[in-house]
């Protein structure tokens, strides 16, 4: 075993620190007052700088012309360096690192003195015989442990043991099973005692394991540690101190996510029966679509499984239609899109030996190969043996490209689902090309993912330049949610896996991807029941993405019609999360800017209430909604916690609450416990049933007024790629309350023309009416009679019911500000 225990050296130069120990060498790198990368290696040099993660980066890489226009390089900052008899300390405006000399360690602390890392004294950074790296770190009991991508059970996953690996887990325990599709070895830290939190972003793709604690010894003070199978110790440590600065650090590092055409935020029919099915496949999605439409349930899209590629052997090959399924693909995509369904269409990266393109491939090297490097790596993959395309290889994704092109996107296909792509290995010494220097492919497959989805956001622009391309993936590493959706593979259908699985997608949002989701109903197993369906359903309108699709194994669909006498439960909840597009566009437009997650659980919010920080479940949609689900059949009433440092107020009946107390609240059928934070600025649309043939022309705005707050509406024309030029509009819509007024200001930035003709805003008044309300300079008028008002083309009225002064007014060409009266002087003369 190799132990760092002795510092030997130390140079520093231009913010690049670099050491000696006993044991081994670092490299200390000052990218920013608050984000510091620490390497260590046990060999005579560091490894060459090729990683297909980063986009941030402050030294030269050998995969910067890969990603050039994604990759930013910045400068390093020196940091002030002083010396005490037993350290060295380095400070930046915000930080102090202590490296000890003797026994050799490094610390940081925040310029409060809070410790917020510490490496475990004289077993800190390690490497056995095997090769295995270790990186052990004192444990505080107060620390909470969130992230690590896409993980089972309860958020805080401190005292649990995770694997950093992936495999195809059909059917999996939404609590227990570890891993499942996604490797993302970075975590968050957040102290329940002094309340900051950090983030620890492992830049080795290796298999893995992070121990939060599990392991205890009675030798050592209390430890977590982390542990690769190969590779350096390379990790980037990130200040907040709050939550969503740490994600916004990390996703600086690996990348904001994609901005979605807008079709993607609405339902997405999917399922594999109408794929496998003998013939006229193509008749039965169409038909699924004008059963929708019968039923006045919006729908947007259409996950297309595999089935369309069988063989006339039964197998899968990629990029292949079946005739006898889909008579003219062609026509097929042309009359989905005329009724307003895009399609995406299931590629799987395992190209089966009888497939006919397979030595396409091969004569490219294109696969991933045997240890020895000779012939491609035999796998069994969907129902014969297939190799695992080597994305990795330069020619390989240029002939996928073509492919992809020719079998799809020239039909005028935009949206790509990249289904199956773990890249299970069956020897992880594999070899892949690396971009011209092979390496293990066991040592990177956690990016193979990342690849694919690039290769086929590229192959669309190329095609379809001005399409806004939309690719879902069902695996990815870190910086997967700047190509793709993600949503959390093959869940088994219970109410238990729809609780679990809630924790699973707030743990891939505080893990840098946004844009994610679950297979709504449940993928395996037998179909939902009723309730189970409606309950699911209620929730997961709130969810970034928004799909339900099955397998069920007794030869049944998933679908919102399935039961006919609970359809209209199921029909009100997606109507609602259609009339709440505007305000989730935006916030994925947040996302795009800041890495934001849209999914968010409660302490992302109340960093200052610890009641939070083990809340699982209940989340937040954005910052203003609360969801609180109904995870127990015929629960007719149970417990919420609403958080401390707001006020809140029930969606349905408008009943108030303070915060920081648990309360009772009501779970008919019909609904499932929805609260509106104060400070609250959510923008909504009406009657809109489809997002690519509509367009939204008349707006509301609901306020619940606080002392102050903002929300930024983004608006864009929804499919085209014109934003990136700055055709969009961005609109800060500021909120202020007064002791005798509340003053709203919308101010614009950007060149697009918004379709938005008519807004309406409903502003909570809590203790009484207006007496006059002004849109700039202009008195608007008052209506007492509610039947005069809904005719009303302009003007306000006050809501007895709701409490809310609710103001109409055709939308403004330039910035404009609204002043709601509660006191008028001239009254009191």
């Amino acid at each position: 075993m190799i132990n760092c225990t002795r510092l030997t050296g130390v140079t520093h130069q231009n913010g690049l620190v670099e050491l000696t120990t006993d044991g081994g060498k670092f490299r200390i790198y000052f990218l920013k007052d608050g984000l510091i990368r620490i390497r260590c290696t046990f060999e005579n040099d560091f490894l060459e700088d090729a990683s297909y993660a980063l986009v941030t980066t402050a030294w030269q890489d050998r995969m910067d012309s890969l990603f050039r226009g994604e990759r930013n390089h910045i400068a390093l900052i020196s940091p002030k360096l002083s010396e005490t008899q037993n350290d060295y300390i380095f400070e930046t405006m915000l930080l102090k690192v202590v490296i000890g000399k003797e026994p050799f360690g490094i610390d940081i602390f925040d310029l409060y003195g809070h410790r917020l890392f510490s490496d475990l004294k004289e077993r800190s950074y390690l490497k056995d015989q095997l090769g295995r790296i270790y990186h052990y770190q004192a444990l505080d009991i107060q620390d909470c442990f969130y992230g690590f991508g896409e993980k089972t059970g309860y958020i805080n996953k401190a005292k649990r043991r995770l694997v950093m690996g992936n495999m195809d887990t059909l059917g999996y325990d939404s609590e227990y099973t570890d891993p499942l599709y996604k490797i993302i070895p970075f975590y968050l830290k957040l102290n329940k005692d002094y309340k900051i939190a950090t983030g620890l972003f492992y830049h080795n793709f290796y298999p893995a394991v992070f121990d939060l604690g599990c392991e205890h010894s009675n030798y050592w003070e209390r430890y977590n540690y982390y542990c690769a199978d190969g590779g350096e110790l390379d990790f980037f440590f990130i200040y907040g101190p709050s939550l969503s600065n740490v994600i916004r650090g990390y996703t600086d590092l690996t990348g904001k996510t994609a901005l979605p055409p807008r079709y993607a935020l609405g339902y997405m029919g999917s399922t594999m029966y109408y794929t496998e099915l003998e013939q006229n496949c193509d008749q039965a999605v169409l038909g699924f679509v004008d059963k929708a439409q019968k039923c006045d349930i919006p729908c947007d899209g259409f996950h297309l499984s595999s089935g369309y590629t069988t063989g006339a052997d039964g197998k899968r090959y990629v990029f292949n239609w079946n005739r006898k399924r889909f008579k003219d693909p062609k026509n097929f995509v042309t009359q989905m899109q005329q009724k307003g369904i895009e399609i995406s269409p299931n590629v799987k990266p395992g190209i089966l030996t009888t497939n006919p393109i397979y030595n396409d491939f091969k004569a490219v090297n294109g696969y991933i190969k045997e240890p020895q490097g000779n012939e491609p790596q035999l796998t069994s993959f969907w129902g014969g043996l297939a190799s695992l395309v080597d994305f990795t290889n330069p020619e390989a994704r240029l002939l996928w490209k073509q492919k992809m092109q020719d079998a799809l996107i020239s039909l005028g296909i935009s949206a790509i689902w990249n289904d199956n792509c773990e890249f299970e290995l069956n020897d992880p010494q594999a070899l892949c090309c690396n971009d011209g220097k092979p390496m293990e492919a066991g040592a990177i497959k956690a990016l193979f993912p990342n690849l694919m989805a690039m290769v086929a956001r590229q192959a669309i622009l190329e095609r379809l330049p001005n399409r806004r391309p939309y690719i879902l993936n069902r695996a990815g590493g870190p910086g997967i949610q700047r190509y793709a959706q993600t949503w959390a593979g093959d869940n088994y259908t219970s109410w238990h896996s729809f609780k679990f699985n809630i924790s699973v997608m707030l743990g891939m949002g505080l893990s840098g991807v946004a844009n994610q989701g679950v297979d709504v109903g449940g993928f395996a197993g037998p179909a939902p029941e009723p309730e189970l369906l409606v309950r699911w359903v209620q929730n997961a309108v709130f969810y970034p993405r928004f799909c339900i699709h099955s397998m069920n194994d007794d030869n049944t669909v998933t679908e919102p019609w399935m039961y006919p006498s609970y359809t209209g439960y199921i029909r009100d909840a997606i109507k609602l999360r259609y009339s709440l597009v505007p305000y989730l566009y935006s916030l994925f437009y947040e996302a795009s800017k800041s890495g934001a997650p849209i999914m968010r659980p409660l302490f992302y919010e109340f960093q200052d209430d610890p009641e939070t920080f083990e809340a699982s479940f209940d989340f937040l949609c954005g910052p203003s909604l609360l969801v609180a689900g109904v995870f127990e059949k015929s629960l007719r009433e149970r417990e919420v916690y609403l958080p401390s440092g707001s006020d809140w107020q029930d969606w349905y009946t408008g009943e108030r609450f303070a915060g920081g107390q648990k309360i009772k609240a009501a779970t008919p059928l019909d609904r499932t416990p929805l609260f509106i934070r104060q400070g609250a600025i959510i923008p909504m649309a009406n009657s809109i049933k489809n997002l690519r043939l509509q367009t939204i022309h008349e707006l509301n705005i609901l306020i619940y007024p606080a002392d102050s707050s903002q929300f930024v509406l983004y608006e864009d024309d929804g499919t085209s790629n014109e934003y990136l030029k700055g055709d969009y509009l961005a609109t800060t819509i500021s909120v202020k309350s007064e002791q005798h007024q509340i003053n709203i200001e919308l101010k614009r930035d950007g060149n697009y023309r918004s379709e938005v003709k008519k807004i309406e805003l409903d502003v909570f008044c809590r203790h009484q009416a207006p007496v006059e309300v002004k849109l700039e300079a202009e008195t608007l008028e008052m209506y007492l009679d509610d039947a005069a008002w809904a005719q009303a083309e302009s003007g306000w009225y006050f809501n007895h019911e709701r409490k809310q002064v609710q103001i109409k007014y055709s939308q403004p060409t330039a910035d404009y500000s609204i002043a709601i009266h509660y006191f008028n002087p001239l009254l009191m003369s």
